[in-house]
């Protein structure tokens, strides 16, 4: 029996980044760094690595997707591709933390670091034993813990290898993680008047 495929994909950042594997072997990959355009970019991107593999959308046979912390639209434009592609496929799609795809092949305990937006930072300690969460702060105000370790992995391959790994027990649909409430408001104006 051939080694599963998997399709790991990441708009959480200022890229539009995507990997396809084949068990450990990496298929295709490819990471563009884009401030805004993920949603335009993303399929076509998706639909070159596949090409590139000589592979077809029904070939797949896990989803790994990125769900923050990050950019909010960002994140909300690989959620719902990943969970609309799961549907149409009939197979699992894999929610993976930014810091978890961070810290992948590092040694344990580390601190993985990642930069935000407006001077601040997303971090997360693994292998300390306190079952710690991605945390938002303020660069140089980290409290003490392990020493911080750059990822080993890109982002993309590492979410398409968590998402092998987790294949046969995904758990819940992929959803967003957010750190902190939007930045958008809800109208103030009233709905619009819908006529029958």
């Amino acid at each position: 029996m051939p080694d599963p495929i998997a399709l790991g994909f990441d708009t959480s950042a200022a890229h539009c980044a995507a990997a396809l594997l084949r068990g450990d072997t990496i298929l295709a990959q490819s990471s563009e760094a884009m401030a805004k355009g993920q949603a335009e970019r993303l399929f076509p991107l998706l639909e070159g690595l596949l090409a590139q593999a000589g592979l077809a959308w029904r070939d797949l046979d896990v989803i790994g997707v990125g769900i923050g912390p990050g950019n909010f639209t960002g994140i909300r434009i690989a959620v719902a591709a990943s969970r609309g592609l799961a549907l149409s496929l009939g197979i699992p799609a894999v929610g993976v933390a930014a810091t978890e795809a961070a810290a992948l092949d590092l040694p344990r305990p580390c601190r993985v670091v990642l930069p935000l937006h407006a001077n601040q930072v997303v971090w997360q300690d693994f292998g300390t034993g306190g079952g710690d969460r991605p945390q938002q702060a303020a660069a140089g105000s980290l409290p003490p813990g392990p020493a911080q370790a750059a990822p080993a992995v890109p982002p993309a391959v590492a979410i398409a290898r968590i998402a092998l790994a987790r294949r046969a027990d995904p758990g819940p649909r992929p959803a967003p993680l957010y750190l902190r409430p939007a930045d958008a408001a809800p109208a103030r104006d009233a709905a619009p008047l819908i006529l029958p």
